[in-house]
């Protein structure tokens, strides 16, 4: 062989290495658990999960080639966290996806060490899960899905579609820090929409039937509803119980829509 015609093998082997290094690293089985706030069969964790799961494919990651995603539905229930939890953080995953405050709090209790990325969190600041927003520290971080000043706009949205309302009632879960940092931004601007809040902190679904049904009855009220776990998975029973009772209503995200129409 020719010493020019060696140099020019020798190099484009070493150059190739990298690649090589990479594609077995690629290669390499990798294991995401995710922990998920409401049921298996609700269409919004499918909607959810499906567009997770594609994004996973566009960069290069397809769950039973390269990647394992064990799933957890926790419907709500908060020993279901707990226990779904410290199950996946025994299965060893590189991450840890959660879903909703309360997939957060179970994750971070079950193990300090297993990499977090939160999503549908209110003020993950306050909660303690991160250090700041801008330097999470730790083993978490993820995405703030609102801050407590929409509560006011929500407040503002309501007195529009039904000016005669003189009376909110506030829905929320009565466990969940950032329901209760939601409710005070409401109550602060109350009176300059000339309103009385009823806060309505409830643990359950008979909670909520409870809760709704004695609000119900004096007249001109309203209904704003906060984002939890406990809502979302019970939003079919709250709205037919507000549309029964003739409540002009306000919900926290989009999906309570369609299951009010």
């Amino acid at each position: 062989m020719k010493r020019r015609d060696f140099i020019t093998l020798v190099g484009g082997a070493a150059a190739a290495w990298p690649l090589a290094a990479r594609a077995q690293q690629r290669e390499k089985m990798r294991r995401i658990g995710v922990l998920m706030n409401l049921a298996a069969d609700d269409p919004v964790s499918q909607a959810r999960m499906n567009a997770f799961v594609q994004a996973l494919q566009q960069s290069g990651w397809t769950d039973g080639v390269n990647v394992r995603i064990d799933t957890r539905w926790a419907a709500a229930d908060p020993e279901r966290f707990r226990r779904y939890a410290t199950e996946l953080v025994a299965l060893a995953p590189d991450v840890i996806l959660a879903s909703t405050s309360p997939s957060v709090a179970a994750v971070q209790q079950a193990s300090h060490a297993v990499p977090i990325v939160f999503a549908n969190v209110t003020d993950p600041v306050g909660q303690g899960f991160v250090e700041s927003l801008a330097r999470p520290g730790g083993n978490t971080t993820g995405f703030s899905v609102y801050e407590y000043g929409i509560g006011p706009k929500w407040l503002e949205l309501l007195k529009e579609v039904a000016p005669g309302v003189q009376r909110v009632a506030v829905l929320r879960d009565a466990a969940l820090v950032a329901g209760g940092g939601l409710l005070g931004a409401i109550q602060g601007v109350a009176p300059s929409f000339g309103v009385e809040v009823s806060p309505l902190g409830v643990r359950d679904a008979s909670e909520i039937e409870r809760g709704i049904t004695g609000f119900a009855d004096r007249s001109n009220g309203g209904l704003i509803v906060l984002a939890s776990p406990l809502t979302a998975f019970h939003r079919g029973p709250i709205i037919a119980s507000a549309a029964k009772r003739r409540l002009p209503a306000v919900y926290p995200l989009r999906f309570f829509a369609p299951t009010a129409a």
